[in-house]
């Protein structure tokens, strides 16, 4: 038998082990604020499916997926602190670090081919670039496209003055082109699906022309990463960033899995719709360019080639910054 001494010395360790116990795991997950940049769906399903599936959690990383209003705002709110990391087009940071010492640079490519479109109807008339002339044409009013639009019309010999830009929320950009309101929007092809639904029941059937299809080439869709973040938390953005490609494979694997995801933590996703957005995402990640230079890579040719679309649409000096500059290539499993 053990004295009172005892037994009370034994209950204060146990009790000590107890405490210790309950406090596991030792190290609290890190926090990252991930912003999207654009509202929930499937072609942004990649940071939902590694939150989802846990490959964030087995980086002992807590991430938090937050939506933007464009690339623009999502270069914004990384560059003034109030996120850490996110997506956005590549053209979008190019332009802001050209106006602005931006602290943001992108740290790894997602779509090597151009998403970039017009969003039509078989009956608006439009089959070209060409074809825009006269009409009216609704944007979202920080999308990424904005910054090249001006130049693709030029290159295709169309006068943007002869062109009604409107500029609107992005959950409007459907409504308004089966209403009729506008002949035309611009969109990223990823979301085509989302429109297909509102367009047929107006009695009408979607058409796309994409920018790709006339000279339009560089990279889109990108990983951003504020440069605090790169500079005091590195190795949190290399776990990110291992978690992140994982995400992306499993995804391309398992398009339904990615669109369950995103609705688990976004329920007015549609399972169906996001599904067939990220599978129509598929292309412009995995293709000859992606293949050629590896997954997640900024090539220095296409990389320039990117920033001479965006010099020029903005009346820029191809001196104006060194697109070298704005990536950073050493966060890439």
């Amino acid at each position: 038998m053990i004295g009172k001494k005892q037994a009370l010395g034994v209950g204060v360790l146990v009790g000590l082990v107890l405490l210790v116990g309950a406090g596991a795991p030792a190290f609290a997950a890190e926090k990252i604020l991930f912003m999207i940049d654009w509202l929930p769906a499937g072609d942004k399903a990649v940071p939902y499916l590694g939150v989802q599936s846990g490959l964030f959690a087995a980086e002992g990383l807590d991430v938090t997926v937050q939506s933007g209003r464009g690339s623009s705002d999502v270069v914004t709110k990384l560059g003034t602190g109030a996120a850490d990391m996110g997506t956005g087009g590549l053209a979008a940071l190019l332009q802001a670090r050209a106006e602005a010492p931006v602290p943001v640079k992108a740290i790894a490519s997602i779509y090597t081919v151009q998403p970039d479109a017009l969003f039509t109807t078989e009956t608006s008339g439009i089959s070209s670039i060409k074809d825009v002339a006269g009409k009216t044409i609704a944007t979202a009013t920080f999308s990424s496209s904005n910054v090249v639009w001006p130049l693709l019309l030029k290159a295709n010999g169309v006068d943007a003055a002869k062109v009604d830009l409107l500029k609107a929320d992005p959950g409007a950009l459907a409504p308004m082109l089966a209403s009729g309101k506008v002949a035309a929007t611009i969109n990223w092809v990823t979301v085509a699906p989302a429109f297909e639904h509102p367009l047929a029941e107006a009695g009408k059937k979607l058409k796309l022309v994409m920018w790709s299809n006339y000279g339009f080439e560089g990279y889109g869709l990108s990983v951003f990463a504020s440069e605090k973040m790169l500079k005091d938390r590195p190795e949190t953005v290399k776990k990110f960033m291992r978690a992140y490609v994982k995400a992306t494979k499993m995804a391309i694997a398992d398009p339904l899995a990615a669109a369950k995801a995103v609705h688990a933590m976004a329920p007015e996703v549609d399972v169906e719709v996001a599904r067939a957005q990220f599978a129509a995402s598929i292309p412009l990640m995995v293709n000859a360019i992606s293949k050629k230079d590896g997954d997640g890579a900024f090539a220095k040719d296409l990389l320039a080639t990117t920033w001479k679309w965006t010099a020029e649409a903005q009346n820029m000096p191809l001196d104006k910054i060194d697109p070298e500059k704005a990536v950073d290539r050493s966060f890439l499993p």
